[in-house]
């Protein structure tokens, strides 16, 4: 792969057409949310995980199969419901005809898993994901089994209704890497699609990046040098959030139960890289930091009683904690 380009400067300059044409392709289907899909493109070239928050009806299963088709792999959907085992989800062993045991892989041998509406499963159940998510591996009957790469879970949760649902547990919820809440379309943007899926011609999206492509470009993002301001802006931005500690803001001693971990640090400067080289920018700034700093944050952020009470959101907390 790394003979295609002369050097690392043509290889950046690469990535920006390949992130065009993936752009370009996946708004054949999807019309709106373009800061939704610039952010998945985020996680997948930072080789993260993300988590889609929005009622019904807004193309969130549309959307990862769309990405899916455009990045040219394999992709598998998981619908998750109360009965869901984790053996659904890894595989399980069967005796075969020579009556020796053997193993049939589950659905999350896939480069991209959508689980669709991850909250209405069991805790032991979303639990299977853990060790795939972080490991790229899973355990079934003390054996381990490489998952191929790229690999990239995309769940998604429905906000409004609970009822019957498991909330994700905040080991699970630190797994990925966003979290992106989608919003209703514009009135235009509303108009454009049922103009465009209502008709006789349905629009085909075309493969734009290969997986070994992914993977260099992977690589090569973790390649981009940061200034030690933005290394430190980061780590400070994250500090600000856990209370009672040093280099709390005061808004998170007064709001928060909990604030975000080390792997926030970790993925704001990932995500800030791959946001720089999306721009044709050779190193990541501040403002790179900032522009994906809420959905690092959103899901690490536990917020106390005096927060509901006095209607303060988590987004007003990030805002105040960027503009320390």
């Amino acid at each position: 792969m790394e003979n295609r380009f002369a050097n690392e400067k043509e290889a950046f300059y690469a990535l920006t057409i390949k992130y065009s044409a993936l752009k370009s392709e996946i708004s054949k289907v999807i019309i709106g949310q373009e800061q939704v899909v610039q952010q998945l493109l985020n996680a997948i070239f930072s080789n993260g995980h993300c988590l889609l928050v929005g009622v019904p009806g807004l193309a969130k299963t549309l959307m990862v199969n769309t990405l899916a088709q455009s990045l040219g792999l394999d992709f598998k959907r998981i619908q998750f419901t109360p009965d869901l085992m984790p053996s659904d989800i890894i595989g399980t062993e069967i005796l075969d005809e020579n009556r020796k045991f053997k193993f049939i892989k589950g659905p999350v041998f896939s480069n991209i898993i959508l689980a669709d509406e991850i909250n209405r499963t069991p805790p032991k159940t979303q639990a299977a994901l853990l060790e795939a998510m972080q490991e790229r591996n899973v355990t079934a009957a003390g054996q381990s089994y490489h998952l191929d790469k790229p690999f990239f879970v995309l769940a998604t949760q429905n906000p409004i209704e609970q009822e019957g649902t498991y909330p994700l547990p905040e080991a699970q919820l630190d797994r990925f890497m966003f979290n992106l809440i989608l919003d209703y379309p514009s009135f235009e943007e509303e108009l454009n699609i049922v103009k465009g899926t209502t008709g006789a011609v349905q629009a085909q999206v075309q493969t734009a990046i290969s997986g070994e492509e992914i993977l260099y470009f992977q690589q090569l993002i973790r390649k981009l040098p940061v200034a030690d301001n933005v290394y430190h802006y980061a780590v400070r931005l994250v500090n600000s959030t856990r209370p009672n500690t040093k280099l709390a803001h005061p808004d998170a001693n007064k709001y928060l139960l909990w604030g975000a971990g080390p792997r926030a640090s970790q993925f704001l400067i990932i995500g800030a890289k791959v946001h720089a080289a999306f721009q044709g920018k050779y190193s990541p700034d501040i403002e790179d930091v900032k522009a994906i700093a809420a959905p690092v944050l959103r899901h690490r952020l536990v917020k106390n009683y005096k927060a509901e009470a006095d209607g303060v959101s988590v987004e007003d907390l990030i805002a105040r904690f960027m503009a320390m």
